[in-house]
């Protein structure tokens, strides 16, 4: 089945949850025979058009300019469509179904839409004003998570989908008798950008009150972002920048080595959707501290396979790390949890979901 899919951004320059799950996507689908184009925005440096892992790339140059840039890129995305001629178009968040709606309207191509996160929960003005119409007119609508689809609910009464994304869980387990833990510390790990709805500054807060009971901790943060220096700044400011670790962004492919080195995965998030640094961090068999937000209470099972806490709330972010650096065999036991739960997200069987809808919409 000849399939596009649309994305705004895509690897190797941009490494987010929705970039990722595409990249995979494309490559698993390829795998399976399926002939993919990814379609997406131009990066200085990189080909207009390649090929990789089995799929094809389509990398369309626009200028940067407010609404008449992406107007441009909007048409050029229906150009490239109109020469490809797949059979589906899948557009993977809101913001690419408007293209795809144009699509449907003036070629007659099907297609499906994906809501990731962002584009739901907290949507543009664009994206408010059209996504009723998006919704409305597509083949087949997805959702990563549960909660997810009770948010677009309330927009649609169409039929919804829920199908999360997935990953290679070979690609991070390691058998632990193979680890080694260059340093004895108890290391609490965070791993993504350093942005303010990714809540770290409350995480800082409550890493001075984890420090005073355990006084090896140590805090590593994996990442850049707007933040940074400001959450430098506090760590001085607090008294604790001797124990935490500002690692800066690195290469996808190194994130596992952290995770491999760490005890315990915080993600102190304001909103997400269903983060896959999350996937990520279960499939290294890393106990979980989340927020209670959004597609995360999908995965963590509270007190099963992580704890999950009230966002921007330091003692019980504080609590929850503190019982698990001393408790041996908790932690031991959350580990085998996520080992086992995540078998459930891998690719193989996301890909399978995906192509009985793939049929259905034909």
């Amino acid at each position: 089945m000849k399939i596009a899919v649309l994305v705004n951004l895509f690897p190797p320059k941009w490494l987010a949850g929705t970039e990722l799950a595409t990249y995979n996507l494309a490559k698993h689908l390829a795998k399976r025979g399926h002939e993919i184009h990814v379609i997406t925005s131009h990066d200085k440096g990189l080909p207009n058009f390649d090929k990789e892992n089995g799929f094809y790339v389509h990398r369309l140059a626009w200028p940067k300019i407010r609404i008449i840039g992406v107007l441009l890129f909007w048409l050029k995305i229906f150009l490239k469509i109109r020469t490809i001629k797949p059979e589906i178009v899948q557009a993977q968040d809101l913001s690419m179904g408007i293209p795809s709606l144009m699509i449907k309207k003036v070629l007659g191509m099907p297609y499906i839409v994906w809501g990731q996160g962002s584009d739901i929960y907290l949507p543009g003005r664009v994206i408010k004003i059209t996504r009723s119409s998006i919704l409305k007119n597509a083949d087949a609508i997805l959702a990563l998570t549960e909660d997810m689809r009770k948010k677009m609910k309330e927009i649609t009464s169409h039929e919804i989908f829920v199908v999360p994304n997935g990953i290679d869980p070979e690609l991070f387990c390691i058998e632990s008798q193979s680890i080694v833990k260059y340093n004895k510390s108890n290391i609490i790990l965070f791993v993504g950008r350093l942005y303010p709805i990714k809540g770290i500054h409350y995480l800082l807060m409550a890493f001075k009150e984890i420090h005073d009971i355990i006084k090896d901790a140590e805090l590593v943060l994996v990442g850049d972002g707007q933040e940074r220096e400001r959450l430098e700044a506090l760590s001085v400011q607090i008294g604790i920048q001797d124990y935490v670790r500002f690692i800066g962004k690195v290469p996808h492919t190194e994130v596992k080595k952290y995770m491999q080195q760490a005890d315990i995965f915080v993600l102190p998030s304001l909103s997400e959707g269903l983060p896959n640094v999350i996937l990520e961090a279960m499939a290294c068999g890393l106990p979980i501290v989340a927020s209670r937000v959004g597609g995360i209470p999908d995965v963590i099972e509270d007190g099963v396979n992580g704890y999950l806490v009230t966002p921007k709330r330091l003692d019980e972010i504080a609590e929850k790390i503190v019982i698990l650096l001393q408790n041996d065999k908790l932690r031991e036991k959350i580990s085998r949890n996520n080992l086992i739960k995540i078998k459930s997200y891998r690719w193989e069987n996301i890909i399978l979901n995906l192509e009985k809808l793939y049929l259905i919409i034909k």
